[in-house]
C-alpha cells in the first residue's frame, strides 16, 4: 500500500515583492537623497549645525513625500484593479458562456486540449468564477494585488531609517572631515543594503551591490560639485 505524500508549505520569493520593493526603494532613497543633501550643503562651506538642520529637514520631507507618492501610485493601481474586476463581474453575469470559452482559450494557449480546457475552466468557475478570471485573464492575485497603505508606511519608515544613517555621520564626524566621512559611510550603507535586498529577493548580490553603489556615488559626486560651485560663487 502506497503512503500518501505529505503536503508541505512552500515559500516563494515572489511573495515578498510588494513590501520588498517599497522597503528597498525607501531605504535607498533615504540614504542617497539625504547624504547628497548633506554633502552638497557641507561642500558649500556651511557650518556643521546648518548641515544637520538641512539633513533633518530632508529626512522629514523625504519620508512624507515617499509615503504620499507610494500611496497615490499604488492607490491608482488598486483603483484600476477594482475597475477591471467590476467589469469582469458584469461580463460574468451577462454572458457566462462566453466567459467560460474565454477562460478555456487561455488554457488552450498554455497547452491543454480544448475539451480538457473547457472542463478545467468550468470547474474553476463553478468554485470562484471571478477569482479564476482575475488570476488567469487579468493577472491579479493575492500575492501581487496592490496594497496602498502597506506601501506608504513601508516607504516612509524605511526612508527614515536610511536617512538616519548619513545624519548620524554628521553628528560623529569632525567638521573638516564631514564630506569624505559622510560620503564613504553612505556608500558603505548603500552597498550593504543592496546586498541585503538582493539576498532577500533571490537576486545576484554582486550585481545589485555594484548597481546601487554606482548610482549613489554619482549622486554624491554631482551634489558635492554643485555645492562647491555655489559655495565658491557666494
Amino acid at each position: 500500500m502506497s503512503r500518501p505524500h505529505r503536503l508541505h508549505k512552500e515559500t516563494h520569493l515572489v511573495d515578498r515583492i510588494g513590501w520588498l520593493r517599497a522597503a528597498v526603494l525607501g531605504a535607498n532613497d533615504g540614504i542617497i537623497s539625504t547624504a547628497s543633501l548633506i554633502v552638497g550643503v557641507a561642500a558649500a562651506a556651511a557650518k556643521q549645525n546648518d548641515v544637520l538642520i538641512a539633513g533633518v529637514a530632508g529626512l522629514v520631507a523625504g519620508a512624507m513625500s515617499m509615503a504620499a507618492g507610494e500611496y497615490v501610485s499604488v492607490s491608482s493601481q488598486s483603483d484600476t484593479e477594482k475597475a477591471d474586476l467590476a467589469r469582469e463581474g458584469r461580463e460574468l453575469r451577462s454572458n457566462p458562456e462566453a466567459e467560460l470559452e474565454e477562460l478555456a482559450e487561455i488554457y488552450v494557449k498554455r497547452g491543454l486540449e480544448h475539451d480538457l480546457a473547457r472542463q478545467v475552466a468550468g470547474q474553476l468557475m463553478k468554485k470562484d468564477a471571478l477569482g479564476a478570471h482575475a488570476r488567469d485573464e487579468l493577472g491579479i492575485s493575492q500575492m501581487t494585488t496592490a496594497r496602498p497603505v502597506q506601501a506608504a508606511l513601508t516607504s516612509a519608515v524605511t526612508f527614515s531609517v536610511g536617512a538616519a544613517m548619513p545624519l548620524l555621520m554628521v553628528v560623529v564626524s569632525p567638521s573638516n572631515m564631514l564630506v569624505p566621512v559622510t560620503s564613504a559611510a553612505s556608500l558603505g550603507f548603500l552597498a550593504f543594503l543592496g546586498a541585503v535586498g538582493a539576498r532577500a529577493g533571490g537576486a545576484n548580490i554582486l550585481r545589485a551591490t555594484i548597481r546601487v553603489t554606482f548610482w549613489g556615488a554619482l549622486a554624491l559626486g554631482i551634489t558635492a560639485g554643485i555645492g562647491k560651485l555655489f559655495g565658491t560663487i557666494l
